[in-house]
């Protein structure tokens, strides 16, 4: 890790699982104090001391819904502390909570659409712009955002997903323009089907996805972090076969994509499940 990320802490949303989880272990491995996240308070304590105990870094731990406006102020206001103090700094900010959900936005859950624009849209504004201050205040700190390769899709029965993942990649990849002469360096991680909890909790069907198409979360991860490190180009696409699927979208016209997105959603009976995609 560059120097410029080592002394700082580390804050995790979603960090208790999956890509988030990942995360925290890789960093506290190289040593960075964390900042976890999460709703699970027991599963949080759990994770920061299992933690603390094998890497020896200090980590605090926020219960938090940012699906809710006091859950995402108690994060901004441990963002805030560090504005001033430099002990209390968040020089790594890592945007991963998020969740899909299953049905169209015709039959589907109304809170529960409105909860994915929440944690995925408005959590991700505030707490980015949290984390801005302080960083350009000391010309230095990093922010990682999970969006997906789902953002490069407009998929039937994944309407916000899709949505909510591009404006993610979308505004990271805005913000790396604005911030890139203040030392701060910005990342939209679009990871494609990764084996975490979050198909289970979607309820939905990967059965039919070829092995070769998964990642594990430390493979993921481990390419981010050393993206990071090498302060690579904003967006970054783990794995060459997911890569090369979005050089493909980027430049396929989209009616011939939203053509055969119906068409393969008709085909497998899947119109109300979102994408498998992490």
């Amino acid at each position: 890790m560059p120097d410029t990320i080592t002394a700082p802490a580390a804050l995790i949303t979603g960090a208790t699982s999956g890509l988030g989880a990942a995360y925290a272990r890789q960093l506290a491995r190289a040593g960075h104090p964390l900042i976890l996240v999460a709703r699970d308070r027991p599963r949080l304590e759990a994770t920061a001391a299992a933690l603390h105990a094998e890497h020896r870094v200090r980590v605090e731990v926020i219960s938090a819904d940012l699906a809710t406006d006091a859950g995402v102020d108690a994060v901004v206001a441990r963002i805030d502390a560090g504005l001033d103090d430099d002990s209390r700094f968040v020089g790594l900010l890592v945007n991963n909570a998020g969740f899909g959900t299953r049905g169209s936005l015709l039959t589907g859950d109304r809170a529960g659409q409105e909860a994915m624009v929440r944690v995925h849209v408005v959590a991700v504004n505030r707490l980015t712009q949290a984390a801005l201050a302080p960083m350009a205040r000391r010309q230095r700190g990093a922010i990682i955002t999970v969006s997906s390769v789902a953002s490069y899709l407009t998929s039937p029965g994944a309407v916000n997903y899709c949505a909510t993942k591009a404006y993610q990649r979308v505004a990271m990849e805005g913000l790396a323009a604005e911030v890139a002469r203040r030392g701060i360096y910005v990342q939209a991680c679009c990871p494609g089907f990764t084996r975490t909890e979050f198909h289970a909790r979607a309820e939905m069907k990967t059965s039919q996805i070829p092995g070769f198409l998964w990642m594990d979360a430390d493979e993921v991860v481990a390419v981010s972090l050393a993206a990071l490190e090498r302060r690579a180009p904003v967006t970054v696409v783990p794995g060459f076969t997911f890569r090369a699927i979005v050089l493909l979208l980027r430049y396929l016209p989209r009616w011939i994509l939203m053509r055969a997105t119906r068409r393969y959603q008709a085909t497998r009976g899947v119109q109300q499940y979102g994408p498998s995609l992490e």
